[in-house]
């Protein structure tokens, strides 16, 4: 198989030589160029033609939004980007996801090079995932915030569960934006770090006719309203009588995960059975894929997304692969789908 085309492009020099030592050392990757700053790198694109590349936030001369979105205009291709975990970061990774880039690596916040080393096999892994991503797959969303929500709480009487990993930012928008403003009650599971967790959780709230916030433990599940995990957190859903709460749990991490996709879906499975409806989206791995078959044989309602409209069909696929998923949908058909 030939080796997989990366191209670095950051304004630290000692940023660039971590990352391309890192990617030497792996038989898989090739190291084809890096550059300072992007007008460098569009000359290494049209040399190169890499299938990854890396890309800082900040930049010298143009940054890195910019930069993205001429690229994504000109010619799409997968990106990782490199992110600090500032409160600045996160928005401007979020928006880097909105407009196309694959996933993110969260850079070291002090020792550089120990925090590379310690998070290389992780690194490497995305890097991987991303050159077999589809760049295109999320259609341009409709934002529904302009619509009047409700201002009765209500207890929902079902519930609906989402989890996501690798390009699941960009696919849980798409689908928040078109559900009604009275929907049934949301509960969302997201790997992502915790320095962004509250800071996406907005974001949603700002494109949803829903109220959407980041869970908090004991949180009742309300219609109109979606929950997301806390991204260091564990999201259960428990049952207290007639309603539904928030559970958070700091317990070790699941198939790596915390929070996993497998430990919310299968607290539905046991806390409102029939009552709830699961869905896995786009993702690396095959986290979810165990907790979906889990609700279907307690009667849950299950929906994979498609291949064709995944960033990433690892989770979705693994879950086909199980039986787990009752009906398997493109992103665009699944908000309808719930509604």
């Amino acid at each position: 198989m030939p080796r997989i085309k990366v191209l670095i492009v950051d304004d630290s020099a000692l940023m660039r030589k971590l990352l391309a030592e890192l990617f030497a050392g792996d038989p898989e990757l090739e190291v084809v160029g890096a550059a300072g700053d992007p007008f460098a790198a569009r000359e290494l694109i049209k040399q190169t033609s890499p299938d990854v590349l890396t890309l800082d936030v900040e930049m010298p001369r143009m940054d890195g939004l910019t930069f993205l979105r001429n690229l994504m205009k000109l010619r799409p291709m997968p990106v990782v980007m490199i992110s600090s975990l500032t409160e600045r970061g996160a928005e401007t990774t979020l928006t880097a996801l909105e407009l196309g880039a694959v996933d993110f690596v969260a850079k070291p916040r002090l020792d550089l090079a120990h925090g590379v080393v310690a998070l290389g096999d992780e690194i490497v892994a995305k890097i991987k995932v991303a050159a077999r991503a589809r760049v295109s797959a999320v259609a341009p969303r409709v934002a529904a915030a302009g619509q009047a929500r409700p201002t009765q709480l209500k207890t929902t009487e079902r519930v609906i569960a989402i989890g996501a990993s690798t390009g699941g930012t960009e696919a849980i928008a798409h689908i928040l934006a078109a559900v009604p403003p009275d929907s049934h009650g949301i509960v969302m599971t997201q790997h992502i770090v915790p320095e962004f967790s509250a800071r996406f959780a907005e974001r949603l709230d700002q494109v949803s006719a829903i109220a959407v916030r980041e869970a908090v433990d004991g949180d009742p599940i309300l219609r109109g309203h979606a929950y997301l995990a806390p991204g260091h957190r564990h999201l259960r859903v428990v049952r207290s009588g007639a309603r539904y709460l928030c559970a958070l749990g700091d317990e070790p991490p699941i198939g790596r995960h915390r929070p996993s996709v497998d430990a919310l879906f299968e607290s539905l499975a046991q806390s409102a059975g029939a009552n709830a409806i699961g869905v896995l989206l786009t993702g690396m791995g095959a986290d979810g894929a165990a907790g979906l078959a889990t609700m279907r044989a307690a009667g849950a309602r299950t929906i994979a997304q498609d291949r064709e409209t995944s960033v990433v069909w690892g989770m979705p696929g693994e879950a086909v692969k199980r039986d787990a998923a009752s009906e398997v949908l493109a992103l665009d058909k699944i908000a309808g789908r719930l509604r």
